[in-house]
């Protein structure tokens, strides 16, 4: 099921002055070969609990699409009073806007189970990315290749566990498909079978990004096949270090993953976006784009990025449709605790749009439900039952409570 809001984590490639001050120091008891972590599950993202410099309990989403360790406030790094060896300004992915962030060496991280010293981090000066109000919960930071290089990892979306195991002591399981990967420049890549039509159809490169909530994102002109279909929808796609990414939804015919077939699913197509870590000469060799959260939730997923393999294994999740915001709202968690649920926008020539509702509105009821209890995923849910469902709504607008109806609907 679609979100209403990607939370697309699109992070820059640092120079090779940064790259060799990385230090890959996260290990296991002598004695101990595995262990598994409780996390959390939020718009198909997988958030750990991570302890900083032995001091500061914070969540981290654990990311195959960034190099290094992210702060995402510098107030978490000047509580513990770390020092910063260098300044970055940065254009980040999504726009052109100009991002300040500081790197800082020798942090520590600890997970249930799991130790990790010597690591360089960097440290954004704000919260340009916005984890915390476009995901429901309070998320300060993003952990990527210095844990998949090191481990064996699996997500099991499904119990909500992540596991990891030496690399030497791992062995397959039969019930799991394994496909091939390649890890290039610190990142997963896979090579598959995508029909865009039934005439249309590529060997795609995809990017596995677990740190994105999207299904498929695929760059247009990439590939010849690769077109934005002629039924789509214009839309906010996610947010990056530049701010928001805007583009087209629509449907692809199917994606192989192995015997598993994925029909109909919703791909997100960007406007005159560029990944940072190809130029836009070589981009469309480099890849064809990228499958996220939306895709490998579906899956209990094994990344074995030593041994360059993907292991699958399908959930119960996997036979559900892929829909894409079925409310045509955009939802943002708000106030101290997140529990304030505002619009922050409608799209249009949507059942909601039409209704009345409007970005600012604030969402106090839903079918009966108060949503001063839930969470962002809760209300999300909500928005996202089936097409065809109807919607009866209590919102706050300028101090007036307001009573709206509408019905559910695919657009695509």
């Amino acid at each position: 099921m679609g979100k209403p809001l990607l939370v697309v984590l699109f992070i820059f490639v640092l120079n090779d002055s940064f790259c060799q001050q990385q230090i890959l120091g996260f290990s296991l008891p002598p004695d101990i070969n595995r262990v598994e972590i409780p996390i959390e599950i939020h718009n198909n993202l997988a958030v750990v609990p991570v302890v900083l410099n032995n001091t500061l309990p914070l969540k981290f989403i654990v990311d195959t699409g960034v190099r290094t360790a992210i702060l995402t406030e510098k107030i978490y790094s000047d509580i513990l009073n770390l020092s910063y060896s260098r300044k970055y300004t940065i254009s980040g992915a999504g726009g052109q806007k100009l991002v300040d962030a500081y790197l800082t060496n020798n942090v520590t991280f600890d997970m249930p189970g799991v130790h990790g010293q010597g690591h360089s981090m960097l440290v954004l000066d704000q919260d340009y990315l916005e984890l915390k109000n476009s995901m429901g919960i309070e998320v300060h930071g993003i952990l990527g290749y210095e844990l998949f290089s090191r481990f064996v990892v699996t997500v099991n979306y499904e119990t909500k566990r992540l596991i990891l195991e030496r690399p030497d002591k791992f062995k397959p399981r039969k019930s799991f498909q394994v496909l091939p990967i390649t890890v290039e420049d610190t990142k997963p890549f896979i090579r598959v079978p995508l029909a865009m039509t039934d005439s249309a159809k590529l060997i795609a490169k995809l990017l596995v990004d677990s740190g994105a909530s999207h299904g498929i994102f695929l760059e247009i002109d990439s590939d010849s096949a690769v077109q934005v279909p002629k039924k789509n929808i214009d839309a906010v796609l996610g947010r990056g270090l530049g701010g928001i990414i805007i583009g087209k939804i629509g449907r692809v015919r199917q994606l192989s993953l192995g015997s598993y077939q994925l029909p109909n699913l919703i791909a997100n197509f960007p406007i005159d976006y560029i990944p940072k870590d190809s130029t836009q000469e070589n981009n469309k060799k480099h890849r064809n784009g990228s499958i996220g959260g939306d895709l490998l939730s579906r899956f209990t997923v094994v990344f074995d990025f030593p041994h360059e393999k993907i292991y699958l294994k399908k959930n119960g999740s996997f036979n559900k449709k892929f829909y894409y915001n079925l409310s045509g709202l955009t939802i943002r968690a708000k106030g101290a605790r997140l529990r304030d649920f505002e619009i922050s926008d409608v799209r249009k020539d949507t059942n909601a749009e039409k209704c009345g509702l409007q970005a600012g509105d604030r969402l106090l009821i839903v079918n009966g439900i108060d949503l001063s209890e839930l969470e962002l995923n809760n209300v999300n849910s909500l928005f996202n039952r089936k097409p065809g469902k109807k919607i009866k709504l209590m919102i706050m607008r300028n101090g007036e409570k307001l009573k709206k109806e509408f019905v559910l609907e695919s657009q695509i």
